[in-house]
């Protein structure tokens, strides 16, 4: 079959797919398969279920046009990445961007990504990740959607644990059973995503059960990894007592979805420094994250890294520099009148915490508080991963200003990792003017080479514990030697 033909149809174990040939802004040819349902709508019986794989279908389905989304109209808002979300019933899916539709010859690698979105919001379908710049490449994009909220990771009495987690490894089974279609290689597969998704990843990486579904882990960003199973178990409860029912499959089986995400966000509003004071003293649950239950994730991610799970599996990770260091900077100046040190007990820290902390945090104390945030939701947990992982690991450390913020914040270095400078909203609201060209083409090369072999083009992090430290000139430096010294694994 020629990958020229406008639509394409390629047959999966559940029924054929028509897709549809396109020429993105870039001028990259591909051939889209969007919102192909891997499992069975999250809904009524299903909604607190298991994913159950979708049914077949007779002749060929249409895939010219996104899915529906665990994302609502009602839960978009401002965001640095274009996230649009679709409405309907049939919200798990994937979306497949090939070079090569029904081409079985000579396979290529494949890219499966895992959105971010702080468990809560996200999308499968942003823009930025339809670019074609994998494909145009020689890689086959995958990505998945997967169930938001506490509809995926409450911890709910009748309900399995893990709900999301499941949606995942579904996903990935869906990638092993059918990407050959689609011209990808099964056994060549890389899971890769961005804070929320990022810790997707660790928590893949960390999981037995996910071991034989992908050869590879990117994990950009990652944020707070494991969450405790009372803790969630606790949100849980909350939530369901501000909607008036028990936190149980029935009782939250008749709220409706608009109204849980409203409550949810006002408990998320609620979280602040406890949540914060909690990541300070050795990592927390977010309100709604993946939780070790003793079954499908049986470990801490640290506790897994440490025993050499996952250990076969090349991984790439890194942060931003200042990933929310501008969090403060709208508050008063008064704050600045608090002493720092004062700031880091509030915040959790124990007294000869606060004089490490503070001996390599210089800057007022807004800054201080910016820069605890950024280090306890993104960077200690990077350095975690590094300190206890056994296996080829390749550090980064992203530390480009944006043109808009003279920062290094939140999703800065996805449209160089994507080679998509031109995409929406890239140049308005992330990067500013003139964001390089040369650095988007050296990180979206370096991640097609670990993409391709399983190797960054610099050395491993346990040989001598450098990395990449990508900026206007990127060079192999020492990375993350402050967040290593400064926490515990």
């Amino acid at each position: 079959m020629s990958e020229a033909e406008p639509n394409p149809i390629v047959l999966t174990t559940a029924g054929a797919v028509r897709g549809v040939t396109q020429t993105t802004a870039a001028g990259v040819t591909q051939t889209a398969f969007l919102g192909i349902p891997y499992a069975e709508a999250p809904v009524g019986e299903r909604r607190f279920a298991a994913p159950v794989p979708h049914g077949s279908w007779e002749g060929a389905r249409d895939a010219v046009s996104y899915g529906a989304t665990p994302l609502r109209e009602f839960m978009t808002g401002i965001t640095l990445i274009p996230e649009p979300a679709f409405p309907g019933e049939e919200t798990l899916t994937v979306n497949v961007f090939t070079p090569r539709a029904g081409e079985r010859d000579d396979p290529v690698p494949v890219l499966v990504w895992i959105h971010g979105g702080g468990f809560t919001t996200g999308s499968p379908s942003a823009p930025w990740y339809a670019t074609g710049s994998f494909p145009h490449d020689g890689v086959v994009v995958v990505s998945l959607s997967y169930r938001l909220g506490v509809d995926g990771f409450g911890v709910i009495d009748g309900a399995p644990d893990n709900r999301a987690v499941r949606d995942w490894l579904l996903a990935l089974e869906w990638v092993r059973d059918n990407i050959a279609a689609f011209g990808g290689d099964p056994a060549r597969v890389t899971i890769a995503g961005q804070s929320a998704g990022g810790s997707a990843v660790l928590t893949l990486l960390s999981m037995p059960a996910a071991q034989p579904l992908f050869a590879r882990a990117i994990a950009e960003s990652p944020g707070s990894v494991n969450g405790d199973h009372d803790e969630v178990a606790a949100s849980t409860k909350r939530l369901a007592d501000r909607l008036g029912v028990p936190a149980t499959r029935a009782g939250l089986s008749s709220c409706d979805e608009r109204a849980v995400f409203t409550a949810q966000q006002k408990l998320g509003d609620e979280a602040g420094l406890p949540f914060v004071r909690r990541l300070i003293r050795g990592g927390a649950s977010m309100l709604w994250q993946p939780v070790v239950d003793g079954d499908l994730i049986p470990h801490p991610i640290d506790t897994a890294f440490s025993r050499g799970i996952g250990a076969d599996k090349p991984l790439l990770i890194g942060a931003n520099a200042q990933e929310m260091d501008a969090l403060f900077d709208d508050s008063s100046r008064l704050l600045d009148r608090l002493p720092g040190s004062l700031a880091l007990l509030v915040a959790g820290f124990t007294p000869a915490a606060v004089r490490s902390y503070r001996a390599r945090t210089p800057g007022t104390t807004r800054q201080l508080l910016g820069r605890i945030a950024s280090d306890a939701v993104f960077r200690f947990a990077v350095a975690r991963a590094l300190a206890t992982r056994r296996g080829a690991t390749f550090a980064y450390d992203f530390r480009l200003p944006s043109a808009l913020t003279g920062r290094s914040g939140h999703c800065l270095e996805l449209p160089f990792v994507w080679d998509c400078l031109e995409g929406e909203n890239v140049v308005a609201g992330v990067t500013g003017p003139n964001p390089p060209q040369a650095l988007a083409d050296r990180m979206h090369g370096d991640w097609l080479r670990f993409i391709r072999h399983g190797a960054a083009p610099w050395p491993a992090f346990e040989h001598g514990r450098r990395g990449m430290r990508f900026d206007a000139g990127s060079s192999e430096d020492s990375v993350f030697a402050r967040e290593l010294a400064l926490v515990r694994p």
